[in-house]
């Protein structure tokens, strides 16, 4: 099957297969948050991105191999429903933002900063924080060394726009000039972005509505 990132809640996960890296996307309820798990092809070791609900969904996806680490986008309920249930169940280490691992009600054994690396078999992910949306969400960054970068984004970068910042000037200021400095500026058009909710987009499909986003403030 061709990835193309469209799930739905209640349907087959989509399988997005890189030289390195296989990256199974899949969507539960009730908020159709997406979930990503990511596994190493050299090691079987893998990653998910977002225990988001529906933890027999999650652990199935897993399968029998495990999973070694669940990170956490950021401190959002809809994001982290399924964690104590899938960290119970798989024995995985807990990864989320500084700024945003009190608001989780399971305990982060590692605290991510900008700039950290998280491992998992030979693959490097690089968390770039990401402030607005909340004031500890993370990106993290796969830059393929075989082809281009992906960027998981939890809900600060969707197609059309940046997460939701509540009407808040100054969080979407803060929220649009580190989506431009920390993911536009230094990654291609190239870049495939995975949020959330929702579809997945590319940098380039969106970069040309930044002076849009900037001037309508959301």
């Amino acid at each position: 099957m061709t990835y193309s990132g469209e799930v739905k809640v209640g349907g087959r996960a989509q399988v997005h297969e890189l030289a390195e890296l296989m990256i199974s996307k899949v969507a539960v309820g009730p908020m159709d948050n997406n979930a990503y798990l990511l596994r190493c092809r050299a090691t079987g070791e893998q990653l998910l991105v977002d225990a988001a609900n529906d933890a027999g969904t999650l652990l199935a996806l897993i399968g029998s191999d495990g999973v070694s680490a669940v990170v956490t986008t950021h401190r959002h309920g809809d994001h982290w429903q399924a964690l104590a249930e899938v960290v119970a169940a798989t024995g995985a280490r807990t990864f989320a933002g500084r700024d945003d691992a009190e608001g989780i009600p399971v305990a982060t054994d590692v605290l991510v900063d900008d700039g950290d690396t998280i491992r998992f078999g030979r693959i490097e992910l690089t968390a770039r924080h990401l402030v607005g949306h909340t004031p500890g969400s993370i990106a993290l960054v796969y830059d393929d060394p075989r082809g281009h970068p992906h960027v998981f984004t939890g809900d600060c970068l969707f197609p059309g726009g940046v997460g939701n910042t509540h009407q808040d000037p100054a969080a979407f200021a803060s929220l649009l000039s580190d989506v431009e400095t920390k993911l536009f500026d230094p990654l291609p058009d190239e870049t495939w972005v995975y949020p959330g909710h929702g579809a997945d987009t590319t940098l380039g499909a969106e970069r040309p509505h930044l002076p849009a986003w900037r001037e309508r403030g959301w």
